[in-house]
């Protein structure tokens, strides 16, 4: 090479794709789960749920403000995290669980990156025409016609990624009240923001970048292999059906007429027919593409397929492939099941067990004890109270202590003060040992505060030091 010569270029130039519009069986289910996913993220924050007075009446809510999370008739509390923790475990098996059944089969249909890239092709269809229609678009000089086209388009996209930010953030606000605010501009800049940051990623994502995001962005194509074996089912092409393959349907070729239907259908822009590929999303676009084909030329349906690996050799065979129930059902994913099952129940049996009233102690360590003018020992603690009902209720509080030692609230002359409905109150407690007792004169005494509902006699506790003076 010359020293004139440019050295060749360390990445390609992305191809733009464009998929052409199908239907059949995946691409009907497919847009049955876009509406479905789509409505159920823009619809959620505006359903309604009668929760009683001094709390929010929206169905799903996080309440940053009073760091809880409403969902329905559940309420999530702080110390309650383990719930969402055991969500995301949840979350984390089930997609163990269908990618070793089914490969990519979340990536293909339920994926907010696969749904929202969708919705933005289908409306760059309306505006801009099926596949060929599109290819001539992005090859044709910059004309009136190709501005409007763009034009219309980019607002459509625009106005789409502003109704998914706009949503977003109702899920953490009461939703009618920030629409009104957000409308008449005084709502809070970080509602504004975070709409603007949102409406531009997913414009970003959705509009422009596609397949990349999937590609280049996503780990999960790099994870899934160690999910997958042989008996996985995955959207495949029949090789030793389909070749050789040839437009003209002369004696010796395979079924395959190199119409490239699959490929003008994929939304990542792959060949199937070259093998399993980390791109492939397993959207089953191409199945429904080559069926269609191969239904008018006559030949059987299934060129490209879900197949399992374990199934080649038996169909190259001339044996009909084995049953999919035993592909789906065996060790792997019956322990997935399993376990995701299990951390279901648990969720849920700790749901129903969890107490109505809960209570946590501080001590407080400055000064650690007070010598009180008759010789007594005071200890200092800061109790934080729950109250989980619905109405206010009364909360005595008492302890488990050697002989003597005794209680008293910080502005209260009982030991029984009053919790709002679904709040968090904050009481300052006082515990005094005689002067000479063995609490008193000990380094560490080991007792126990207890709180008692005084309309239900549910009761909660927790144990704690009371610090003496030692002798």
């Amino acid at each position: 090479m010359s020293s004139t010569d440019s050295p060749p270029p360390l990445y390609a130039s992305r191809e733009p794709v464009f998929p052409r519009r199908v239907s059949g069986k995946f691409r009907t289910l497919k847009w049955w789960l876009m509406a479905l996913t789509l409505g159920i993220y823009y619809l959620t924050p505006w359903i309604r749920w009668d929760r009683g007075p001094n709390l929010p009446d929206q169905a799903v809510l996080v309440d940053l403000a009073s760091r809880r999370f409403f969902f329905f008739w559940i309420e999530i509390w702080p110390h309650e995290f383990y719930f969402v923790a055991g969500l995301l475990i949840m979350a984390g098996l089930g997609l163990f669980l269908f990618t070793s059944a089914l490969g990519r089969v979340w990536c293909g249909y339920a994926c907010p990156q696969t749904v929202w890239t969708d919705l933005f092709i289908l409306t760059e269809r309306w505006i801009e025409g099926d596949r060929n229609a599109r290819v001539r678009l992005w090859k044709a000089k910059w004309d009136l016609r190709k501005w409007r086209l763009r034009i219309e388009k980019w607002v459509v996209w625009a106005l789409i990624g502003l109704a998914t930010g706009g949503a977003w953030v109702f899920y953490f606000t009461d939703a009618p009240t920030l629409a009104v605010n957000l409308v008449h501009g005084t709502a809070h800049p970080v509602a504004y923001t975070t709409i603007a940051v949102l409406t531009l990623t997913t414009v970003l994502f959705g509009g422009f970048a596609r397949e990349q995001v999937c590609i280049y962005m996503c780990p999960w194509p790099r994870i899934q292999a160690a999910m997958m074996d042989e008996d996985t089912l995955t959207v495949a092409y029949r090789e030793w059906r389909g070749e050789p393959r040839g437009k003209k349907r002369e004696e010796g070729h395979g079924d395959c007429i190199d119409c490239m239907a699959c490929v003008n259908v994929c939304p990542m822009g792959i060949d199937i027919r070259d093998g399993q590929q980390m791109e492939c999303i397993t959207c089953a676009l191409c199945i429904d593409a080559c069926d269609d084909v191969m239904s008018k030329i006559g030949k059987p349906r299934g060129l490209i397929d879900y197949i399992a690996l374990k199934d080649e050799p038996r169909e190259r065979a001339g044996l009909p492939p084995t049953p999919i129930w035993r592909h789906v059902l065996r060790p792997r994913t019956i322990l997935y099941t399993v376990l995701w099952s299990a951390v279901g129940f648990g969720l849920v049996f700790m749901l129903f067990i969890r107490p109505e009233i809960d209570m946590t102690v501080a001590p407080v360590r400055n000064p650690t004890y007070v010598t009180l003018s008759d010789g007594s020992i005071r200890n200092t603690y800061d109790i934080r109270l729950r109250n989980k009902h619905g109405e206010p209720r009364p909360f005595q509080i008492g302890i488990t202590a050697p002989e003597g030692m005794r209680v008293s609230l910080e502005g209260a002359d009982y030991p029984i003060v009053q919790v709002n409905a679904d709040e968090l109150r904050l009481q300052r407690v006082y515990v005094t040992a005689p002067a000479g007792s063995e609490a008193a004169t000990s380094d560490r005494t080991s007792f126990r505060f207890w709180v008692e509902d005084l309309d239900s006699g549910e009761r909660a506790y927790d144990d704690t030091i009371f610090n003496g003076r030692e002798q």
